[in-house]
């Protein structure tokens, strides 16, 4: 099985349901989007957390996607960056207990929180911290991170800072990994649509992205987006949630149905989890329909749970339901 290596923002996550979608507009957040903060705000919506019986599990997009294939039994690394406190050493903790080889580089500022609401919809908007996570430069990383490495899988949150993108993307080619990249939130494709162009263009492999996404880099509905990402890489990916997702490559377009949920608890995580239920098929050398069914399958757990943490027998579960995939 091929080696995957994640890099993205090591954040923890603290989330929080709330009945009411009022609190949203009172917190001047935009549903279903993501407002950068520092750490001022983040003290003060920690403050309002208190009383919402939140809890707090590890998180960021790259970090999700690598925990969970770790789960599944891939061979996988991760690249982040932590503050030297507590938050620091829990998610270090976990990618440890997950066998995920880690490089960790610490930085001077606290670890990355992303606060996370979920409405009774299942939909979450994020008010994220990036703290020390933000920090991470192209000179911390080196040639010897990606070695061994079959494929790098970039989140998009990442993007605004070029430099470090670029020079990771770089270091894989040359050590001949492919590149996976999702990208991200609407609203940072939108702000770096031109970026992220750039990388598609030079050197994205597989483009992960949902409907919104993909409307905001092409302008386009999700067939019409998925050509165009397609000429731009090798495989686009445009997830449409219940409605299923599309897969192309070349001339070869795929359409494979979502698996129905009746009771959709909090959407955080369907979309790594999917990247990483296809990335698992990939690494394992199944067809793209099978791979996409098998995103399917992990992002349709992981939205009937509250985070990203699935229980021991659910994992047990998707492990069984993967078997009679890959068999028909």
């Amino acid at each position: 099985m091929d080696k995957i290596i994640g890099i993205g923002n090591a954040l923890v996550d603290i989330l929080a349901r709330v009945d009411d979608e009022s609190i949203i507009d009172e917190l001047h957040l935009t549903k279903g989007g993501i407002e950068f903060i520092d750490e001022q705000r983040l003290n003060e919506l920690k403050q309002r957390m208190k009383a919402m019986n939140a809890q707090s599990i590890p998180g960021g997009s790259a970090g999700n996607t690598i925990r969970a294939l770790a789960t599944l039994g891939s061979n996988v690394g991760f690249i982040g960056k932590v503050g030297d406190d507590e938050f620091g050493e829990f998610y270090k903790n976990a990618c440890t207990k997950s066998g995920i080889e880690t490089t960790f580089i610490t930085g001077t500022l606290p670890t990355g929180v992303a606060v996370t609401y979920i409405t009774p919809d299942g939909e979450r908007t994020f008010a994220d911290y990036l703290g020390s996570a933000a920090t991470l430069e192209a000179d911390d990383l080196t040639a010897e991170m990606f070695k061994g490495y079959s494929y790098l899988y970039i989140e998009g949150y990442l993007v605004q800072n070029h430099e470090m993108i670029l020079r990771a993307a770089e270091m894989a080619k040359q050590e001949g990994l492919q590149i996976c990249l999702d990208l991200a939130s609407y609203n940072i494709v939108e702000a770096e649509r031109d970026f992220f162009r750039l990388l598609l263009t030079k050197y994205v492999d597989i483009v992960f992205s949902n409907e919104e996404e993909a409307k905001s880099f092409t302008g386009e509905q999700p067939e019409d987006a998925l050509h165009d990402i397609s000429k731009l890489c090798s495989v686009a990916i445009v997830k449409m949630g219940k409605n299923g997702s599309y897969i192309k490559k070349g001339t070869e377009t795929i359409k494979v149905e979502a698996i129905k949920v009746n009771d959709v608890i909090d959407t955080t995580g369907a979309g790594d989890f999917f990247a990483a239920g296809f990335l698992y098929g990939l690494t394992s050398g199944y067809s793209f329909p099978k791979c996409a069914q098998i995103g399917s399958l992990l992002a349709s757990k992981v939205i009937q749970v509250i985070g990203t943490e699935l229980q021991p027998a659910t994992w047990e579960e998707i492990k069984s339901s993967i078997n009679s995939i890959v068999s028909e």
